[in-house]
């Protein structure tokens, strides 16, 4: 387990000499805090999707089919005015405390990024968008060659930009920077809003949580292995000796008059093996119940379920 802790330790050690070596003047971004800053993003354009379609419930069902690649424009279209525009960082990246820095100026400093830049990201991520959801309906009822081939230059070019998406994220991978497509191209990048100190983490307490969460883990894996029927079987096995029968009740058990189960007088009594009877439906249910039942007095183990061989007269309940 202290392993374990010095191991990230020493990587996040790397990862924050990695990133200040590539440059001073500003305070980088850590790769996985970017990754989480692009899935906050996702999530929230899927929660303000869900509001919006939920105001129209009461509509006509469909009613937003026809124009949903416009709408979803225009809700993108209001959360970037809002945040890249006004502030240079997108909701996700203000959450954690990052912005996005002009990385084609010359100087070290932080430079916000330009109204070009805050435009050419609007058109790359909203209106690509759009236009790949957009172009099958534009082209599916075109029937003239010059539409095909047009549909065809738009398909190839979208998978085109998703492979060199793929090269971006693994380039991005290996040095820490530009998590998109988008932001090579336009030459921006993500800093932290404010310097960044290393966390005091208490290792024992870390090292308490995980022994616990692991010991929890394990209980859950191991509970669903536990013969519970005959776990209790046995404890009661053990605790009627305990408890103290009476010479009388044990001399009762002794002569069939009682199941060992449910302790009353044997309704078809069977055994199954061992000096006790059982109820027919008592030790049939258990035993379908538990293949490796046993008896609750002796502990043998089912080996034939056989009927009484000799019959309790019924006027000796009287007795």
């Amino acid at each position: 387990m202290r392993c374990e802790t010095n191991f990230s330790e020493s990587f996040f050690c790397e990862e924050m000499a990695s990133s200040t070596g590539n440059e001073k003047g500003v305070n980088p971004v850590l790769r996985i805090s970017q990754l989480d800053a692009l899935e906050l993003n996702k999530a929230l354009e899927q929660l303000v999707w869900s509001q919006f379609t939920n105001c129209f419930h009461g509509f006509k069902p469909g009613v937003l089919a026809h124009f949903e690649p416009e709408v979803k424009a225009f809700l993108c279209l209001i959360l970037w005015r809002f945040t890249i525009y006004s502030k240079n960082a997108t909701v996700g990246q203000s959450i954690l405390n990052i912005q996005y820095k002009n990385n084609l100026s010359q100087t070290e400093k932080y430079q916000p990024l330009s109204k070009q830049q805050k435009l050419w990201y609007l058109i790359f991520t909203v209106g690509g968008r759009w236009l790949e959801e957009r172009c099958y309906d534009l082209f599916s009822n075109r029937q003239q060659q010059s539409f095909s081939k047009i549909k065809s230059y738009i398909s190839f070019g979208a998978g085109l930009l998703k492979l060199c998406g793929v090269l971006n994220f693994l380039i991005f991978l290996r040095k820490g920077t530009f998590a998109t497509l988008t932001e090579r191209i336009l030459g921006i990048r993500s800093v932290f809003c404010k310097p960044q100190s290393v966390r005091q983490v208490g290792f024992e307490y870390m090292n308490r949580e995980l022994l616990w969460h692991g010991f929890a883990e394990f209980l859950i894996y191991l509970l669903p292995l536990i013969n519970v029927q005959k776990l209790k079987l046995k404890i009661s096995s053990w605790c009627l000796p305990i408890a103290g029968l009476s010479n009388s009740e044990n001399t009762l058990a002794s002569h069939c008059r009682e199941c060992s189960l449910c302790g009353e007088w044997p309704t078809m009594p069977h055994t199954i093996g061992c000096p006790h009877v059982f109820c027919y439906y008592c030790i049939k249910s258990n035993y379908l119940f538990d293949m490796y039942f046993t008896c609750p007095k002796c502990g043998s183990e089912v080996h034939t379920l056989q009927p009484l061989k000799y019959k309790i007269e019924m006027t000796e309940l009287h007795v």
